[in-house]
C-alpha cells in the first residue's frame, strides 16, 4: 500500500462514463511496481467542466487521461500538441510542465504495439475494415497507414464525418463505405472495431462477420470483464479475434512514460488487468 504525501502526484482519467475503466488498476499497479510517487483515480467529467480539470491538474503539475466522448474537444485545450495530437485532432493524455498543459494521443503507438503483439508482425500490405470515425478510429488509421497497410475501408453511422477523417488523415489508401452493404462480399485481412458499440450489454454489433467473404482478423478496441460480443461472434466464424485489453494496457504504458519519463512496466500493467478481469 503506496503512502500518501503532499508531494503524491495525482493523475486523473476524465470521461463520461468512467466507472467501466480498468485504467486506475493498470496505473496504480504500475505505480508500484516502478517506485513512482503518484495516484490515479478517475474522475466523471461532462464537457462543460473538461477544462477546468484539465488546467487545474496540468498546472498544478499533474495531468491524466482522457476517454469518451471528451478526446476531440481536449485537443482545442491544450498549450502545446504532439504531432499524433495535431494529425487526429483529438487527446486522450495530458501532463504539466511549469503551468502549460501538454498533450498527447497515445491510442495512435497503443494502437500499434497492441496490434504487432496480437499479430506478430507489422500489417504491412493489409486491406482493412475500420469501423467508426471517432478519436480512437483516428488513431487506429494514422497508426495503420504509418504501418504500410495496403487500403482502408472506413465505415461509420454517419457518412460525413467518416469523410472528414478521410480528407484528414487518409490520402488515396482510406476508402469511405457509403452504405452498409459496401462490405457485403469483402475481403480483409484485419477488421477493427473503433465504435464504442459493446460497452453496453445491450448494444447492437457493430457489424455482422458474417457477410464479409473473409476476415483475416478482428480487434475489438471494447473491453470487458469478459469477451466482448463482437469476438465471441467472430470466434463464432472461425476469426482469430480479440478484445482491447491489450490496447488499454499499451497506451496505459505510452502515457506512462509520457508523465515520468520512464518506460511503462508493461508486464506488471498485463497481470494487474488480468486479476481485475478474474474478479466476479
Amino acid at each position: 500500500m503506496m503512502s500518501l504525501t503532499s508531494n503524491t502526484r495525482v493523475l486523473a482519467l476524465l470521461g463520461d462514463p468512467v466507472e467501466h475503466s480498468l485504467s486506475p488498476v493498470i496505473q496504480n499497479a504500475a505505480f508500484r511496481e516502478a517506485g513512482v510517487d503518484g495516484v490515479y483515480v478517475s474522475l466523471r467529467c461532462e464537457a462543460s467542466d473538461l477544462v477546468g480539470f484539465m488546467h487545474g491538474l496540468g498546472r498544478a503539475g499533474a495531468g491524466g487521461n482522457i476517454t469518451l466522448p471528451h478526446k476531440e474537444k481536449a485537443a482545442s485545450f491544450l498549450d502545446e500538441r504532439s504531432e499524433a495530437v495535431r494529425r487526429t485532432g483529438a487527446c486522450n493524455t495530458f501532463w504539466g510542465i511549469d503551468g502549460r498543459v501538454f498533450g498527447d494521443n497515445t491510442d495512435v503507438e497503443g494502437f500499434r504495439r497492441a496490434l504487432r503483439h496480437f499479430l506478430g508482425r507489422r500489417p504491412e500490405g493489409f486491406r482493412v475494415l475500420l469501423l467508426g470515425a471517432g478519436g480512437a478510429a483516428r488513431a487506429t488509421l494514422v497508426a495503420l497507414l504509418d504501418d504500410g497497410v495496403e487500403d482502408v475501408l472506413l465505415l461509420n453511422r454517419s457518412t460525413e464525418r467518416a469523410r472528414a477523417v478521410a480528407r484528414r488523415i487518409g490520402g488515396e489508401r482510406v476508402r469511405v463505405a457509403e452504405a452498409a452493404q459496401a462490405i457485403n462480399d469483402g475481403v480483409f485481412d484485419l477488421v477493427v472495431n473503433a465504435t464504442r458499440l459493446g460497452l453496453a450489454p445491450e448494444d447492437r454489433l457493430p457489424v455482422d462477420l458474417g457477410r464479409v467473404a473473409r476476415a483475416g482478423a478482428v480487434m475489438d478496441l471494447v473491453y470487458g470483464p469478459a469477451k466482448t460480443a463482437f469476438v465471441e461472434s467472430a470466434e463464432d466464424l472461425g476469426i482469430r479475434a480479440v478484445d482491447g485489453g491489450e490496447m488499454l494496457v499499451q497506451q496505459g504504458a505510452v502515457a506512462f512514460e509520457r508523465w515520468w519519463d520512464v518506460p511503462g512496466p508493461v508486464h506488471a500493467m498485463r497481470r494487474a488487468l488480468a486479476t481485475a478481469r478474474d474478479r466476479p
